[in-house]
């Protein structure tokens, strides 16, 4: 069958699947399937069997695993034909948990089409990257099948770490064994413009504590001349800036983003910008700033909460930092020359202690292997126009832990969120058509990777 025979066909096959790619979806988001609470295990044991019988009826052998945390990582087989290459798939049936029901504007567990657009938490992340799984395997199927080999591989904690799958492929890589790994977690630059994610900052959390007096002191009797633990704790944070967003840290360098840059425009709405809230780096930069460079958000802040203040001089103040690296960095070292910086420039004496844990490297891949060539070209050909590069600030543990179980494969990132999909936060939706695109896209990979 000629290419463009092909497209035609796995086109119309997804097309004409959008019904059952509805229902599909529809019954997956209907459990509040969040991983780590108890009240919502049998939601989550409703979601693995859901995804179990999926699989079976893809034609898969399928191979549920109790992981070391509790959680269900379900694993789908099918043998490739001698000589053929096999192709691991991965999405998690797992969500963050809804959340303030009344936020949304329907309910978050039923599936609703507003607007041209699918709502309900894990719409995208990650239900709906699933989803796409199954309708491309369909659309294979329909187009005569493929001897590439397949391992789908859906996890059941992600949202909380992943640590029993990150156990699993170090005790048993053997399952995961394959030529390519296509990671469905992550999305488009903006709908209808195929995106390759190629960058992936890693991370570290670091628990900053500030203490200047043994106790509260009067802010009347004392203010002025006593050392103030938030206003410590502000000064140093703010020193961690040189005013544009970028980490000022002795010894840290590294090099621009080599790819297409971030339009400041998209950027403001993809960030929800409140009308005359400034970008704080270089609009021209903002590719650089948010995928190449070290960057840090302050995710939390203790001291006397305002419903609580009286006169009085806090001794103590807390924050977390996110800290963002590139895959360039070592985020140990970088994270611990943050600690320096801090505990070198909090004013006043002050005590200071810094703990860092959750350690995760960054991830980069090359566009040009012939696996990651072949998959832009079928992104390209589903959408009608070419293949773009993006980086993505997240980190994505799982890309480095396969990647080292499996060096001689290579990690594609891509799938259905954009910016629009407003992941983790109330409303979150789908376009249906980038479900559709993407299928059409991994349909073609997997019916052509056998010769490329």
């Amino acid at each position: 069958m000629q290419d463009s025979q092909q497209l035609d066909c796995v086109s119309r096959s997804i097309e004409n699947d959008r019904e059952r790619i509805f229902q599909q979806l529809k019954e997956l988001v209907g459990f509040h399937s969040v991983f780590g609470k108890p009240e919502l295990e049998s939601e989550m044991d409703a979601a693995a069997k859901w995804v179990e019988k999926a699989l079976a009826e893809a034609g898969l052998k399928v191979n549920p695993i109790v992981t070391a945390d509790g959680s269900t990582v379900v694993i789908g087989t099918r043998d490739a034909q001698p000589g053929a290459p096999t192709v691991l798939l991965y999405s998690h049936y797992d969500v963050v948990p809804v959340g303030d029901v009344q936020a949304w504007t329907s309910h978050p567990l039923h599936l609703t089409e507003r607007n041209g657009r699918w709502y309900g938490r894990g719409t995208a992340d990650c239900k709906g990257n699933l989803i796409m799984h199954l309708a491309a395997l369909r659309a294979v199927a329909a187009a005569g099948g493929t001897d590439v080999g397949l391992v789908v591989v859906v996890e059941g904690s992600e949202e909380s770490g992943g640590a029993g799958l990150s156990e699993l492929i170090r005790k048993k890589p053997e399952l995961f064994t394959a030529d390519m790994i296509l990671i469905a977690d992550a999305g488009n630059a903006c709908v209808g413009q195929p995106s390759l994610t190629v960058s992936l900052r890693g991370n570290a959390r670091l628990k900053v504590t500030v203490s200047t007096l043994e106790a509260p002191v009067h802010s009347g009797m004392y203010g002025g001349a006593a050392p103030d633990a938030v206003l410590a704790l502000m000064s140093v944070l703010s020193s961690l800036q040189d005013g544009t967003g970028r980490l000022q840290v002795e010894g840290l360098s590294t090099p621009p983003w080599p790819g297409a840059p971030y339009p400041p425009e998209q950027f403001v709405t993809d960030a929800q910008l409140l009308p005359g809230a400034q970008i704080t780096t270089d609009p021209a930069a903002i590719a650089d700033a948010v995928w190449a460079q070290c960057s840090f958000a302050v995710t939390g802040i203790s001291a006397t909460p305002v419903e609580q203040a009286f006169n009085v001089i806090n001794p103590t103040a807390k924050a977390v930092l996110d800290l963002r690296v590139p895959p360039v960095l070592d985020p140990t070292e970088v994270a611990h020359k943050v600690a320096e910086h801090i505990k070198a420039h909090t004013p006043w004496g002050s005590r200071v202690e810094v703990e860092i844990d959750d350690i995760n490297r960054g991830f980069d891949t090359d566009p040009s292997k012939p696996g990651m060539t072949a998959l832009s070209e079928c992104l390209t050909q589903a959408y009608g126009v070419p293949t773009t590069h993006i980086g993505m600030g997240a980190t994505i543990p799982l890309c480095v832990e396969l990647q080292d179980a499996h060096p001689q494969a290579e990690v594609a990132i891509f799938g259905i969120e954009e910016p629009l999909c407003t992941i983790h936060s109330v409303d979150e939706s789908v376009n249906p058509k980038e479900i559709e695109k993407i299928a059409i896209a991994e349909a073609l990979f997997l019916l052509r990777y056998h010769s490329s």
